[in-house]
Formats: C-alpha cells, structure tokens, sequence
C-alpha cells in the first residue's frame, strides 16, 4: 500500500521526474491510443517508472474492442487509487469515464479524500469526459530558482498523508468505477484557494473524519480555479507559523489567488485569548495578503454540537468569532461567518439529528474501534459537506467576486432545511481510522 513507500525513495523519484508533469494514460486492455502509455490491470506502481496502482488486488481489464482508447477500461468492485510522481503545482485532469458496452458508477477524489466528482453515472454505452483540477503540494520551500530555503515542520501522522508524498493520487470510487484513460497536464493560469486552519478544516484522510476544506472543490468550476487546502489538526494561527506552514503559503501564492482564514477552536484552549497575538496575527496576515496583491477571506469557526435545554447552540468559541468578524470590519475584508451559518444549521437539526453530522457511530461501525465514537467537534463525510454548503452559500449570497467560479453542482442551500443525511452519497475510502484528530 501506499503508506508503505520510503518518504526517501519518493524524494529520489520526484527528482528524477521532476521535469516530466504531462502524462496521457489509456486504461484496459491490450489494444493502445497512439501516444498513450497502457495501463492495465497489473500495473502497479513502480518508482522507476513513477507512476501505477497502490495497490492490484481486485483490479480488472476490460476490453470491449473498437475504440482504442474509449472501447476498454480498468474496474474493481473496491476503491482503486492511481499514482503519478509529479511536482509541485496545479494540474488539469481530463478522464473518460463509462463502458461502451454497459453502464458505470464513479465518484472521483484526490489526495486526502478531497471530493472532485461524485456519483458520475454512465448509460449503457456512454463515455463520458470530465475534467477536474487538482493541487499538489511537498513540504519544499523554494527559491525562484528551485533551491530549497525552508521546509514545512510535518507531524509525524502528517507523513502517512497521501498530499505530502510528492505523488498525484487518484481515488476512483463507487458502484462500478470504469476508467478508460486519464491525462495529466499542468494548469499556470487558475486562480488558486489557499486555504489555511486546524481540523475542521484540513483534508482529512481518513474515514469517518472530514472537514469542509475537502469538499469544497466539487463546487469549484475546473480549470478557473484549484483548492490548495493547507490547513492541519491541531493548528493555530502561532503554530501555523512556527512550522512554516503560512511561509510555504507567502512562497506560492501568486497576484489574484485567495488565502482563506479558519482558526479559533485551538488558538481558545485555555491560556489563550483573543488579545494574546490572535488579532495581531490575522492583521498581518491579511496585510502580508494584500502585499502580495492576493486577496484573504477570514471565515468564523463552526460551532461544536454543544446545546441547551432549549436546544439552542451554545458558544463554546469565547469572542474568537466577534474577533474575527470586528477584524474583518477595520481591515475591510471579506468575511464568510460559518459561525452563524452553523448555528442556523445545526439547530435545524436539532441535538440528536446534529449526531449525524459529526462523529458519532456505535462501537464496532470501524475496523479496531471497541468502544462508541462520540465527538462534538469534529464531522463526517455529510456534516463537512453541509458546512461546504454553507461557505458557498456565503459566497453566493455576499455576491462576492469568486461567485463566478462556483459549478453547477451548487443549486441553491438553507441551513435551516439541511440536505436528508439518508440520500447522501459517500462510497467511502480504504482508509480508516477512529484515532481522534489533533486539536480541540
């Protein structure tokens, strides 16, 4: 699997391939597209190659004949994951995805589980191509001409993560995920979401954990723009510092890219206030932005599952959230208020539908998980998909100008009529985990 491949070893294929960040792969069977490398069902990965499947149990070739590269894919009746070492930086994916001869099911995510495609369905016969737009992150900080200055300090759970591996990782998911080609090519023109904050935010890895920051890609239109999620569990804004996680950010972030601001669920343990370097710290990042002729967003924290007897949230946050919308006043930035939309939101739900949102499962629902899940922080799949929601409902609303990027896949939302969790699709990972995130 994937976890077990040397930090080491890829280091040494990310230099061998640096150069190389166009690929045009044709999944299936033994017939090839001119100017496509095949891929088939044993085709796993290799790093002298630099690219393949983490894994080929279960993988099947199907070839249907005719069409080079649309007549036959790859299958599994299990979540497949497909590597490719490529460097650092914003790439467009373009995938076929159906069965000439049937039907398909695919839902696509990258990286740590960040939602691109969902539920992707083929009629009998029908190909479809679909293009998603990706970030690729290492811990390098370099210099204009490639020389490493500085690296970001991972924790140590960080370096099982599938985005600071210095691989491009492809989940295909679902039902009947067919894929009959897949090409990579770079993408230098999209406005890039740098989106910083702890875990509530971060592109979790495993499952039942999620966070907002993950889903918000599938309601980004390809192409115009790519979600950079950098948030981390645990983090606060000094912390985000002192690893040089913000520094890896100023180093990328070009003129007319967004940097987004979560913090306060960490940055309130106690010893903290908003007065000890919380205020300070957002001012300079929001100037240090706005130097860079980049433009920041300050989102509020969400609120914990936390009600009163008049089922009523309660603020668990102190005056993080007042903070942050007052800075967003004097600095005259852009304020999406989760925190109030959370509200709304998980008072509709009410406290016990409010446990569907987050992570809450009865012993034995995970692999090695003996006792309950009860967590009143952190969400799943569907409460980080509804929080999504809201942060591009602020978007839409406050007609602000990144509404002009937000897809179809976005109709209309109210936080107090959430989506039916039972009609919610999440065909989920191999990957599993019921260790409870850094943070608070």
């Amino acid at each position: 699997m994937k976890n077990g491949i040397s930090l080491l070893i890829v280091f040494f294929c990310a230099t061998i391939f640096a150069q190389q960040t166009t690929f045009k792969f044709d999944f299936g069977g033994s017939t090839v597209e001119n100017g496509f490398i095949p891929i088939n069902s044993t085709s796993k990965f290799d790093k002298k190659i630099g690219y393949g499947f983490m894994d080929i149990s279960g993988l099947k070739s199907d070839d249907n004949g005719g069409n080079a590269l649309k007549g036959d894919f790859i299958t599994s009746d299990k979540p497949f994951y497909f590597s490719v070492i490529v460097p650092e930086g914003n790439y467009n994916i373009t995938l076929n995805l159906g069965d000439s001869k049937g039907t398909s099911e695919t839902t696509v995510r990258v990286e740590n589980r960040r939602l691109m495609l969902n539920d992707v369905k083929t009629k009998k016969g029908e190909i479809l191509e679909k293009q998603i737009t990706v970030h690729v992150k290492d811990s390098i900080i370099r210099n204009q001409n490639g020389t490493q200055i500085g690296i970001v300090k991972l924790k140590p759970r960080e370096r099982k993560y599938l985005h600071w591996d210095n691989l491009l990782t492809i989940e295909f998911n679902d039902r009947a995920p067919k894929v009959c080609s897949v090409i990579i090519q770079p993408n230098k023109t999209a406005k890039t979401i740098y989106i910083t904050g702890d875990s509530t935010v971060v592109d979790a890895q495993y499952e039942p954990w999620a966070s907002w920051g993950q889903m918000l890609p599938y309601f980004f239109v390809p192409n115009d723009v790519v979600i950079a999620n950098y948030a981390e569990s645990g983090e606060t804004l000094k912390a985000f510092e002192d690893r040089h996680r913000i520094d890896k950010i100023w180093n990328k972030i070009k003129s007319g890219d967004y940097l987004f601001i979560q913090f306060g669920h960490n940055d309130q343990k106690a010893g903290n206030s908003t007065k000890s370097g919380y205020r300070k710290r957002l001012k300079e990042w929001i100037s240090k932005a706005r130097e860079l002729r980049a433009i920041p967003v300050l989102v509020t924290s969400m609120n914990r599952r936390v009600f009163n007897k008049n089922n009523k949230i309660v603020n668990t946050l102190d005056d993080f959230p007042d903070a942050m919308r007052e800075i967003a006043k004097e600095e005259k930035v852009d304020l999406v208020d989760l925190n109030a939309l959370s509200k709304t939101l998980f008072e509709a739900m009410g406290p016990e539908k409010a446990k569907k949102a987050f992570v809450h499962y009865p012993a034995n629902s995970y692999p090695n998980q003996p006792t309950a899940l009860a967590d009143d922080t952190h969400f799943n799949t569907y409460g980080a998909y509804e929080l999504a929601k809201c942060v591009v409902k602020s978007i839409v609303d406050q007609n602000l100008p990144l509404k002009k990027y937000i897809s179809k896949n976005y109709k209309t939302f109210n936080p107090n009529n959430p989506d039916d969790v039972e009609k919610f699709h999440w065909p989920e990972s191999i990957f599993m985990e019921t260790v409870k995130p850094d943070g608070n």
